[in-house]
């Protein structure tokens, strides 16, 4: 097996739940749901959905840099969102940061997602050249 490479942030949530925010395995990158939330924990954008996508992708760009990749490199997402008629908000979000990069994606109704006020929560996976 190709070398693995764990990413954490810190959050209150990796111990929790037994996860890290990104697994690196050769040239696969797989970004775990990440939510609106600052460094410090708090969420970011209450009510705006918008604000909640463009933190959630500023999280993945983070951990991809970490991980040795970026944006350019994301082949697929998935936003799991709280109220799909808000869907153009956070399409936006998304259209901004991927627009040219065009990764396949998922946007996806459920009923709350881990926070109180978080409207989106985006996970994403890359491919990078060794």
């Amino acid at each position: 097996m190709a070398s693995k490479k764990i990413v954490r942030t810190g959050t209150k949530w990796e111990p929790l739940v037994g996860y890290c925010r990104a697994v690196r395995v050769g040239p696969h990158i797989a970004v775990s749901g990440s939510a609106p939330v600052s460094a410090d924990g708090q969420l970011v954008g209450p009510d705006d959905a918008y604000l909640q996508a463009r933190r959630c992708i500023e999280i993945i760009a983070a951990a991809l840099e970490e991980a040795g990749a970026s944006l350019n490199d994301v082949v697929r997402t998935r936003m799991f969102v709280t109220d799909i008629s808000r869907w153009e908000e956070i399409a936006k979000a998304h259209q901004e940061a991927f627009a040219t990069i065009t990764p396949a994606t998922s946007m996806v109704e459920v009923s709350r997602l881990i926070g109180e006020g978080m409207l989106v929560e985006i996970e994403a996976d890359a491919i990078v050249d060794e």
